[in-house]
């Protein structure tokens, strides 16, 4: 599996291999081992929802002590950091994925996408996959991201809010 096949499948599916919205929280934490939990749910205790849990760049947001959003993180210019069990060997692919690229993954595997109008805003663009509801959002770099093409939007996040 390489980077581009995980979010292209995350995209088309919603699922991230076997991690799913609605999933309890202690099974995702049996596959992938604990979690650094956010700080407010150290603040406030695990029956605070709404938070995420993370693993290098993978977060899962837990509502109830379930899976509402499970979450993969970006930074352009540097190296993928993902638990082995989404991304084996996650550290020798390079994060940056820029926005043309990702809708060629799409279209290519004949995945629909639309503009995300409520995410798609100043220098933001958003897409929002059909019928997984998986929203990607992508940016221009940032100064130091080491990112050829500045002009080119790189993907940030691909998210899935659970209905």
């Amino acid at each position: 599996m390489t980077l581009m096949s995980l979010l292209v499948d995350f995209a088309r599916t919603g699922r991230i291999g076997p991690l799913h919205c609605g999933m309890p929280l202690s099974e995702a934490e049996g596959l992938l081992g604990p979690g650094r939990p956010h700080p407010a749910i150290r603040l406030l205790g695990p029956d605070v929802d709404g938070y995420p849990y993370a693993w290098g760049g993978l977060e899962l947001v837990v509502t109830r002590h379930s899976v509402s959003g499970p979450w993969i993180r970006l930074s352009p210019g540097a190296a993928v950091r993902l638990p082995p069990l989404v991304l084996p060997d996650s550290e020798s692919y390079p994060s940056t994925v820029l926005r043309e690229e990702l809708i060629a993954g799409l279209d290519a595997v004949g995945c629909r996408h639309d503009v995300d109008d409520l995410l798609t805003f100043g220098e933001q663009s958003s897409v929002l996959t059909r019928p997984a509801g998986v929203c990607a959002v992508f940016f221009p770099p940032r100064r130091g991201d080491h990112v050829s093409g500045p002009e080119q939007h790189c993907l940030g996040v691909l998210h899935k809010r659970d209905a």
